[in-house]
């Protein structure tokens, strides 16, 4: 390829061409590396075989001569360790190097003079001392690292001092003097003596604080200054509007209000003054003491600048941006109650308001608009504005023809608010009817702040009974039946469920019986079928249960124990007493036996009573018979089946019998006995109330069904309305009428009697901290009732009409169809039931003849 001859095979091919250059290699200069090198035990290629053999010397661990802490040459750790080399291994490897920490002398390294023939020379180690490398541990070797970490200690830290670095903004008096004799230097080496002029006046003087320092620029005629001022009091007003107080800052409220005069000039031509004299009737100027009344009529032959709501020049939207400073400014050092009351007392500040609100309708001072609107809302509490004010007429135009939520929402308030603070009434006087219409078609929105504003323009509009004709005369343009259906609805506006229970019958716990339960024959045969001491565990399961606060004596138990078995003796042994008490305990964990001392002890088990009922091993409970003829004693036989006891009853007590195909023959007069004329199951004493009515055969078959528990899979689904179980018997009081026997009202001691509850629903509306009624279902409440209350008073004030029926057809064609509706909050809304209640009592008195 290169025009040479190559290498030959067995130094090109069979070696690595790495070391040398492969095109100039020959046989002569060509040096055949050596294999088999032992980097393991630290032996090179060159060295002799015997050299690299592993010999059985101990390795030196952490020798601190060796460098690195590599072992020595041939030295290996244990026996295990060694291997063969093979073509494919190096070496053996090695534990990698422990690292010791580095731990300084804080010794001195000089000798003092007492201490310098007290040196001692390193002592070399025992020669007699034996090791061995399974008892070698270098955490108890000094010179090991293990050694080092396990006692490592790590040096007391010590105290940092810090200093300052002085710089000219923590210490600028320091770097001022410098800068003073650096310059006196330099004049003086120009042969320039220093000025020792007199201080000037003011120096020394940190001068006014920044709120005195804003008041003046703002008052100041310097446009820069102007900007100055409001760019800082945006900030200072929301910051810390507490500390900026119109009255301790004389001038500022009247500086801010000259400066928002302004805003008509974006659209106008025209620059408004402030006069206090009486006889200047200039259009463009406002009059200082008593306020301008005809400020709209000024407004509106105002000539029109061109301008143009989608671009501005530099200029003009300065000049935007800082009457918007001006404006937000106002507006919240007026939230300060004192700033509030402060305004109230400047007239000017209603033109500006009406000024504000009749601006032309554009995007760059729709701001301004809602300023002035939260502005109109703190003051106007202070102020009585009627029906003839500028800002009154501006405020319901601003509801009439606007478009905002928000300024709509405001304007609504601060209509409701004016004179709140005062003892004159807010009249609402010769409001539009386009006003109220827009009202009531607001109210059905889903926006709950928007109809509460509308609904409080309307509860003190309709507290005024000329208010309330004025509705009436115009029911034309207004659907005022709907608005009262509308309100209605809002009684239950977000009522939320809520249960209220109160006890009718306390509790009576199942009493202990007095007795041991017999058992059933069925029964009986199970435990005749189980030997001792299998058949008395069952025979106690089924005759007892346990309770830790009842007790049986232990002779009674034994008693009861052989009186029930001492007839099948032939059948099993029975216990002895002491084996017989002792299954007690292994029976019911609860129970054990214990003695009361006294006048005469007693040997009692404790934690365990009879049941009334015995019970099977499947734990199903028997029912008991209760048929009690007169002057006889209880039935008392026990059946596990409703069926079973219903067909005893039947064929022994009312002495039926079966005809044919096994059904019973109820039309039958052959009887066993004389049918009883009642049912005698207990007290029950059903058809004794049927004024001598004898029920028949069926009649009695069917009612005893009633008394059977019901064992189906539909009873669950049958007493799922019941208010009791079926298990108490109801009491005298909520019998409605129905008269039973005194004794009818035992409780059965079998079942007890849980605790009855009369559980009400209840339907309320919100209510406030105080659990009063509050939101919308108050507010509609009290439209509502000025409507019924003021109704009949605004028709008496009609002329040339039948007072009474006009006034009777208006309250059936206003209240009539919502009074069942308003018996429903009565009835379940408890916030709500007393405003509903005057409700309806103000609509039956209109009613009325």
């Amino acid at each position: 390829m290169h025009g040479r001859e190559p290498p030959p095979v067995e130094i090109l091919e069979k070696l690595t061409a790495k070391g040398s250059d492969i095109l100039n290699r020959t046989m002569d200069n060509f040096q055949v590396p050596q294999k088999g090198s032992n980097l393991a035990n630290g032996t090179s290629d060159s060295e002799p075989e015997e050299a690299n053999t592993p010999k059985e010397d101990k390795m030196d661990i952490d020798d601190p001569g060796s460098g690195g802490g590599r072992t020595t040459r041939g030295a290996v750790q244990d026996e295990s360790l060694i291997c063969l080399h093979s073509p494919h291994s190096s070496g053996l490897r090695q534990q990698p190097p422990q690292r010791v920490l580095f731990q300084p002398d804080i010794t001195s390294s000089r000798q003092t003079r007492h201490s310098s023939g007290q040196l001692q020379s390193p002592q070399p180690p025992n020669a007699t001392s034996t090791y061995t490398g399974y008892n070698y541990s270098a955490a108890s070797n000094p010179t090991s690292s293990a050694f080092s970490i396990a006692n490592y200690e790590p040096r007391t830290q010590m105290p940092l001092t810090l200093r300052p670095i002085v710089t000219p903004s923590n210490n600028y008096p320091l770097f001022q003097a410098q800068i003073k004799k650096l310059r006196d230097a330099k004049l003086a080496a120009l042969g320039l003596a220093p000025s020792n002029s007199v201080m000037k006046p003011g120096a020394g003087f940190e001068g006014p604080n920044i709120y005195v320092r804003i008041l003046n620029c703002l008052r100041c005629p310097i446009p820069e200054e102007q900007d100055y001022a409001l760019h800082h009091m945006v900030k200072i007003s929301h910051e810390r509007g507490d500390k900026y107080r119109f009255d301790s800052f004389p001038g500022l409220a009247e500086g801010l209000l000259e400066y928002l005069l302004n805003v008509s000039s974006l659209f106008y031509d025209v620059k408004w003054s402030v006069s206090y004299n009486q006889d200047d009737q200039d259009d463009e100027v406002l009059d200082g003491i008593n306020g301008t009344p005809d400020i709209i009529r000024k407004i509106q032959g105002l000539q029109r600048i061109d301008t143009s709501d989608d671009l501005q020049s530099q200029a003009m939207a300065h000049k935007i941006n800082k009457l918007l400073e001006a404006g937000l400014t106002l507006r919240n050092l007026a939230m300060l109650e004192d700033n509030a009351i402060y305004l109230s007392e400047m007239t000017q500040l209603r033109d500006f308001l009406s000024i504000a609100l009749n601006l032309p309708s554009s995007p760059f001072v729709a701001e301004m608009k809602h300023y002035a609107l939260d502005i109109a809302e703190q003051v106007t509490r202070y102020w009585k504005i009627d029906e003839t004010d500028p800002l009154y007429k501006s405020l319901l135009q601003v509801v009439q023809d606007g478009h905002d939520r928000g300024a709509i929402v405001t304007a609504l308030r601060t209509l409701c608010r004016n004179s709140m603070n005062l003892e004159d009434s807010n009249l609402l006087s010769n409001v539009p009817i386009l006003v109220i219409l827009r009202l009531l078609e607001w109210i059905v929105l889903e926006d709950e702040e928007f109809v509460g504003a509308c609904l409080d323009f309307l509860y003190q509009f309709t507290a005024i009974p000329n208010n309330v004709l004025r509705l009436l005369n115009n029911s034309n343009d207004l659907n005022l039946a709907a608005l009262v259906t509308q309100l209605s609805r809002l009684l239950q506006y977000h009522a939320s469920t809520a249960y209220s229970k109160t006890l009718m019958t306390k509790v009576v716990p199942i009493t202990a019986s007095t007795e041991v339960p017999s058992v059933p024959r069925e029964l009986m045969d199970q435990f005749l079928r189980t030997d001792e001491p299998e058949r008395s565990k069952m025979w106690l399961r089924s005759v007892f249960e346990e309770d830790l606060h009842s007790h049986v004596t232990q002779i009674a138990l034994w008693q009861a124990y052989q009186q029930r078995f001492v007839d099948y003796a032939g059948q099993g042994t029975l216990l002895q007493a002491a084996d017989f008490i002792k299954n007690v305990s292994s029976v019911f964990q609860g129970a054990n036996a214990q003695v009361i001392t006294g006048p005469s002890q007693k040997f009692i088990i404790k934690g365990i009573r009879p049941r009334h009922t015995p019970m099977d091993s499947r734990g199903r409970v028997y029912t008991r018979c209760s048929w009690k003829d007169t002057g006889a004693k209880a039935c008392g036989e026990h059946y596990l089946k409703p069926r079973h006891m219903l067909e005893h009853i039947l064929n022994r007590h009312l002495g039926l019998e079966r005809g044919e195909g096994g059904l019973w023959n109820f039309d039958s007069t052959s009887h066993k006995g004389k049918l009883p004329v009642d049912c005698f199951w207990a007290n029950c004493r059903h058809f004794g109330r049927r004024d001598g009515l004898v029920p028949t055969a069926y009649e009695l078959g069917m009612h005893v069904k009633t008394h059977l528990p019901d064992v189906s899979t539909k009873s669950a689904f049958r007493q799922k309305h019941n208010r009791m179980s079926a298990t108490q018997i109801v009491p005298m009081k909520l019998l409605n009428g129905d008269v039973r026997p005194v004794a009818s009202l035992a409780v059965d001691p079998e079942h007890g009697r849980e605790a009855t509850y009369k559980q009400l629903m209840y339907q309320n509306t919100a209510v406030d901290e105080l659990g009063n009624a509050a939101g919308l279902p108050l507010t509609s409440a009290l439209v509502l009732r000025n409507l019924a209350r003021n109704t009949p008073k605004a028709i008496a004030l009609m002329n040339g009409i039948d007072h009474d029926v006009i006034r009777m057809h208006s309250m059936e064609g206003l209240f009539g169809h919502i009074r069942e509706r308003l018996m429903y909050v009565i009835a379940h809304n408890r916030p709500l039931a007393g405003y509903a209640s005057d409700i309806m009592t103000w609509i039956e008195r209109g009613l009325a003849p």
